[in-house]
C-alpha cells in the first residue's frame, strides 16, 4: 500500500515489531487541539464540539446538514479525520442556534457542547491533534520492548518522523484519490470519473467491488446506479448526472462536494510530495536539518511552519538555519507542486524537479479552467513532523502509543516507524 501512495523507506534503523493498527475504531482516538473563534453571544455561527465513532468527514457533514435541514455549505470544520477512529473535533454551523445542536440524534455522534461565535471554522483552524493509539498482535520474535525503546530514541534524536501524507489522504481501503487528481490536472475528465466510480480495488466492500467491475467492463451507468449500495452517495451523484448527460464528465464531477473535488487535486500533490520525500531519504539527504539549497519554513506566531515565507539556505546562513531547525523554530521543506511552484536549490531542488518531470507535469496543469475553484498554486510542506509528548507502553503483544502532532501530520506514519509494516 505504501508504494501505491509514494512512500518508501524509514527514518529509523530498527527492525519492525509488526502488529495490526485499527483492529477497532476504539484503537485510534483523535482529539483536536483547536484554534477556535472566540465566543460572541450575538454571533451568527454556532461552534460545537462533536465526538464521532467511525464517520467519514464528507458523509458526516452531509448527515449533519440533513438533520439540521440546512445546506452543507453552512457547515465548517478545521480538518478531516480518519473514518476508522473515535474523534473529538469542532464544527461551525451558520445561522443555527447552539441549543439546536443538542437535539441532533445520529448514531455514534455526540454533541458535547456548543457556543455562539462571530466567525466560522475554516480548514487549518487548529493547533494540532492528540492521539491515543493501540497496535495489536505484535509479531516480533525477539525483545519488542528494546526495539520500541530504540525506535523512540532514534525518533527523539531526529526530533520527529518523516512527514509523509498517510494512506487516509488517498483512501484507506481504496487509495485512488491521487489517481483521480492526476487525471483532472491532465484534463482527462472521463478517465477521472471512471477512476472514481469504476476501478475496483481488492479489499473493498464486495458489493461495491462487483458494481465497479461490471461498470468497468460494460459501461452500463444505469445498471451501476441501480446496483450500487445505498451508502455510496458520491458515486451515485456522479452516475445520476451521467445517466442524463453521458457526455458531460465535468458536470458529473461538479455533482461532488467542493472539498472532495479539492481533495483529488491535493491528493495528487501529496503523492508527488511523498515521492520527493522518499527519494530524499533514499539518497541520504537529511530531513531533520538543512543542506545548502534547502528552503526552510520559519515558525509562525502559533509555532507552526509558515509556508508563506520560505527562507533559502546558503553556505553562509547554513549554521544559523541548522540551529533554528534544531531548536524547533524552523523546518526543512519539500514542494507541493502547483501552478506557482517555488523549488528548492541544490540537491533538494534537483530531487523535486526530477520527480515532477517524471510525471511530465507543467505548472499550468494545475490551472483547471473547467473546474477553476480546484486550481492550486501549490505551496511547501515540512518534511519532518515533530512528535510531542511521545509515550509508549507495551502490554504483552499490544503497543499503546500517545503523541501530540501538528496539523496535517499523520499518526499512521509515526506508527509505521515502529511496525515497519507499510
Amino acid at each position: 500500500m505504501d508504494r501505491e501512495i509514494g512512500i518508501e523507506g524509514y527514518l529509523t534503523t530498527t527492525p519492525g515489531i509488526g502488529g495490526l493498527l485499527k483492529a477497532s475504531p476504539d484503537d485510534f482516538v483523535v482529539e483536536e487541539i483547536p484554534d477556535a473563534p472566540p465566543a460572541a453571544p450575538d454571533g451568527r455561527f454556532a461552534i460545537a464540539t462533536v465526538r464521532t465513532r467511525e464517520w467519514e468527514t464528507n458523509k458526516l457533514v452531509r448527515e449533519l446538514a440533513r438533520s439540521l435541514h440546512i445546506s452543507r455549505r453552512r457547515i465548517g470544520f478545521a480538518g478531516t479525520k480518519d473514518k476508522r477512529a473515535v474523534t473529538t473535533r469542532l464544527f461551525s454551523f451558520q445561522d443555527v442556534p447552539p441549543e439546536a445542536l443538542q437535539a441532533i440524534r445520529l448514531g455514534d455522534i455526540e454533541v458535547l457542547d456548543a457556543y455562539a461565535a462571530a466567525k466560522p471554522l475554516e480548514i487549518g483552524d487548529l493547533l494540532g491533534n492528540r492521539f491515543r493509539i493501540v497496535v495489536r498482535g505484535i509479531s516480533y520474535s525477539g525483545d519488542p520492548a528494546s526495539v520500541v525503546a530504540e525506535t523512540s530514541r532514534e525518533l527523539r534524536a531526529a526530533r520527529g518522523f518523516p512527514n509523509f501524507f498517510g494512506v487516509q489522504r488517498f483512501g484507506s481501503v481504496r487509495p485512488v484519490t491521487h489517481v483521480v487528481g492526476r487525471h483532472i490536472v491532465r484534463g482527462e475528465f472521463r478517465e477521472a470519473v471512471d477512476a472514481y466510480v469504476a476501478n475496483p480495488w481488492e479489499g473493498e466492500d464486495p458489493a461495491a467491488y462487483e458494481v465497479r467491475r461490471a461498470l468497468e467492463e460494460t459501461g452500463d451507468v444505469r445498471r451501476a446506479l441501480r446496483d450500487y449500495p445505498r451508502s455510496y452517495t458520491f458515486e451515485k451523484a456522479i452516475l445520476n448526472h451521467l445517466a442524463v448527460r453521458p457526455e458531460d464528465p465535468v458536470g458529473a464531477l461538479r455533482a461532488l462536494p467542493f472539498n472532495l473535488l479539492m481533495m483529488f487535486v491535493h491528493g495528487y500533490q501529496s503523492f508527488l510530495f511523498n515521492r520527493i520525500l522518499s527519494e530524499r531519504m533514499r539518497r541520504g539527504v537529511p530531513i531533520h536539518e538543512p543542506v545548502a539549497g534547502d528552503l526552510v519554513l520559519p515558525a509562525d506566531r502559533r509555532g507552526l511552519p509558515d509556508r508563506s515565507r520560505p527562507i533559502a539556505v546558503t553556505c553562509d546562513n547554513l549554521p544559523k538555519a541548522t540551529e533554528r531547525c534544531e531548536s524547533g523554530k524552523a523546518w526543512v521543506s519539500g514542494i507541493l507542486f502547483g501552478s506557482e511552484p517555488v523549488f528548492a536549490g541544490g540537491e533538494p531542488g534537483e530531487i523535486e524537479r526530477d520527480v515532477i518531470a517524471s510525471d511530465g507535469l507543467r505548472p499550468e496543469d494545475f490551472i483547471i479552467p473547467d473546474l477553476p475553484r480546484i486550481s492550486s498554486k501549490g505551496t511547501r510542506r515540512a518534511v519532518l513532523s515533530p512528535a510531542r509528548g511521545l509515550g509508549t507502553r507495551l502490554e504483552g503483544d499490544v503497543l499503546h502509543l500517545e503523541v501530540e502532532l501538528p496539523p496535517g501530520a499523520y499518526a499512521t506514519c509515526l506508527v509505521r516507524e515502529y511496525t515497519k509494516a507499510g
